[in-house]
């Protein structure tokens, strides 16, 4: 049973800090996945807690599940609404150009029997909006150039972050099987670092999930994290 942090709590909200390997759903092939879990997220409340927005297998951080269906109901809203404050963490594979920008890219779904399937680039596909800022540039041990990017999705299309770093910024996240080459580490780089929720009547959600430890055995440090923590709208 996976001990998680909890990162925020009350009658209505449950944000935990989901490691990264662990996927929401059961797996077709089986496995472990959150709902593994949420029986013991209760925290003796009655029902089970349901995730409201998505993160990949691979992706670590923030997650937000409601206690109950009238929160479910209005947060899926505020996501729907761009009413999120939603801060991401990602290293990506090469020495990015530029210092931050906002890509703008529309994305729709393909598939293929070689490749399965993925996002694309498509003028008639969803409207997907990331804002994006360098934080720190490194280089490994074996002089690849890795940096440290900050991105903030104004929208919640599947993949979006993967692939806006691929087709906006010309180099994908480091470890991405599908976006890039898979190399350079155990898993996509991607951690969702903070969470902010406005609630009428109510404190805000806030949610802050420390940098993990794949990223800074990679040279990536806390400072850039509180930095951008200090900045979530």
């Amino acid at each position: 049973m996976i001990d998680f942090s909890i990162l925020f709590e009350d009658g209505e909200a449950l944000v935990i800090d989901k490691p990264a390997g662990l996927p929401l759903d059961q797996p077709r092939a089986g496995g472990p996945s959150l709902e593994d879990h949420v029986d013991a997220l209760r925290f003796g409340f009655q029902r089970e807690p349901v995730p409201v927005h998505r993160l990949d297998r691979d992706t670590s951080g923030c997650l937000l599940l409601a206690r109950n269906p009238k929160a479910l109901k209005r947060f899926s809203a505020a996501f729907e609404a761009r009413q999120v404050g939603k801060v991401y963490l990602g290293i990506v594979a090469g020495d990015v150009e530029g210092e931050a920008g906002t890509i703008e890219l529309a994305l729709s779904k393909i598939s293929s029997a070689e490749k399965g399937w993925r996002m694309i680039p498509a003028k008639k596909g969803k409207p997907a909006v990331t804002h994006w800022k360098v934080m720190t540039r490194l280089a490994t041990l074996e002089g690849q150039p890795l940096t440290l990017v900050e991105f903030r999705p104004e929208t919640g299309r599947t993949h979006q972050i993967r692939i806006h770093a691929l087709a906006g910024l010309g180099k994908a996240l480091l470890g991405d099987p599908v976006y890039g080459d898979g190399k350079g580490a155990a898993r996509t780089m991607l951690h969702a670092s903070a969470l902010t929720i406005a609630r009428e009547g109510k404190e805000p959600i806030e949610a802050f999930s420390p940098l993990p430890l794949d990223f800074s055995a990679l040279g990536f440090s806390d400072a850039a994290e509180a930095a951008s923590e200090d900045q979530v709208d």
